[in-house]
């Protein structure tokens, strides 16, 4: 491996930690990257603060042949769906977005009350959440199959449940308990259906509060402002950015103030049903202004927290109702690429300590032609749901699968070799 950077202090701190090769130099650099033998490479993954060097690097890499090609992008006029540029033709094979995937999660946790992480997949077409079951659910009263009924068997799929540190994979016969978080794969508006019955006591938020008019903070704004929903009130402590963010939002309120002040939060009006989100650059400053607004009524607290010793601090304490890393998010979607080469990380669940996979059915595969409950899944994984020609299937016991079916797969960390090798051609 072969590490390109400008800042020889970080290049040196990584040589003491790490058996690679380092070379200081513009990752953009034609010469640069030919001393780092670029050409001998089966990947090449740019993550640099500038969009247009990582854009560079991967265009070099793709003229070379090398057949992986990864970049770092955060601005979003290159991520727009609409935009006439194209990152794959510029030789982009997987785009990282530092704030884009997570500010969209957390537009879907904040639409979807009651959730704890929400996940679109194939277009939409599919969604993965996560919530917490409470002491008054109808998800605890008997075993799955029994509670669920057919009907609702048929529409979702129970993939996975956290108690304490042990994963479940559920069966009919599992019966889940008060403090479980469950993880379910269907339809959009049958999750959407499902929630509001299993946890009645969840509620639309009345609305929510931004804290920070950074990158993040800016476009979440965004997309709440375009999906419609409770007001947004955002908090921005420098003059300058507040200024900005005025000038680029409509509907949200920008205020210029300390979200640490509780005046501040108090003239903001935190009332029953308000959700805060703490998206500054400071994950101490986060936690704080978290605990002070759930301190004065807030329903919902949400913080961007970058350090992972403080990720497992806050969720094994359970300080607030969620924290999100979008570096640890970054990370993991390029490991999971590395890894996996036959079967494509689909998305990436903080919370759960599995992964979702994205797997074509090839046309002379053995599982073709035969129905769901006639496989031999590794022990640890499932199928969580399938696309076939843009519609989107529960795979029921008697699912007979096809040729070029789209499968989502979920697996526990153990039982990923096993499953790969099922597809390995």
């Amino acid at each position: 491996m072969v590490v390109v950077d400008r800042d020889a202090g970080a290049l040196a701190k990584l040589e003491a930690q790490s058996d690679v090769l380092t070379i200081r130099g513009d990752g953009s650099n034609p010469r640069v990257l030919d001393e780092a033998e670029i050409g001998k490479a089966e990947v090449v993954v740019a993550l640099t603060n500038h969009d247009e060097a990582n854009i560079v690097a991967c265009q070099y890499a793709q003229q070379l042949g090398i057949p992986n090609r990864v970049a770092r992008i955060t601005n979003p006029d290159y991520l727009e769906s609409g935009s006439s540029f194209s990152l794959a033709k510029a030789g982009v094979d997987l785009v990282v977005s530092k704030t884009g995937s997570i500010a969209h999660e957390l537009y879907n946790i904040l639409m979807h009350p009651g959730t704890l992480e929400v996940a679109d997949l194939y277009g939409g077409k599919v969604q993965v959440i996560g919530f917490l079951v409470h002491m008054d659910s109808a998800l605890i009263r008997a075993p799955l199959q029994e509670v669920l009924g057919p009907e609702r068997a048929n529409r979702v799929r129970a993939i996975a449940a956290l108690r304490g540190r042990e994963l479940i994979i559920p069966r009919g016969d599992t019966q889940l308990m008060i403090g479980d978080h469950v993880y379910l794969a269907g339809k959009p508006n049958d999750l959407r259906e499902l929630i509001r019955w299993a946890s009645p006591e969840s509620m639309s938020f009345t609305k929510i509060i931004i804290a920070g008019g950074g990158t993040l903070g800016l476009t979440l704004a965004r997309h709440l402002e375009s999906g419609g929903g409770p007001p947004v009130f955002l908090i921005e402590e420098d003059k300058k950015a507040a200024l900005e963010c005025s000038s680029i939002l409509g509907r949200t309120l920008v205020l210029h103030g300390n979200a640490l002040s509780e005046e501040m939060l108090q003239d903001v009006g935190i009332v029953p049903g308000t959700a805060f989100v703490a998206s500054t650059g400071s994950d101490e400053n986060n936690m704080i202004s978290c605990l002070l607004a759930e301190k004065l009524g807030a329903t919902f607290t949400l913080a961007q927290i970058n350090k992972p010793e403080y990720l497992s601090i806050i969720n094994g304490q359970s300080l607030l109702d969620r924290a999100v890393s979008s570096y640890v998010a970054m990370s993991d979607t390029v490991l999971n690429y590395l890894r996996r080469r036959r079967i494509k990380a689909a998305t990436l669940l903080h919370g759960l300590p599995g992964d979702l996979l994205d797997v074509s059915l090839p046309p002379a595969h053995p599982w073709v032609g035969k129905q769901v409950m006639q496989l031999k899944m590794p022990k640890g994984s499932m199928i969580a749901a399938l696309v076939r020609q843009g519609e989107a299937l529960i795979p029921t016991g008697p699912l007979v699968l096809r040729s070029e079916d789209r499968m989502l797969l979920f697996a526990q960390r153990n039982a990923l070799d096993k499953l790969e090798a099922l597809f390995r051609t």
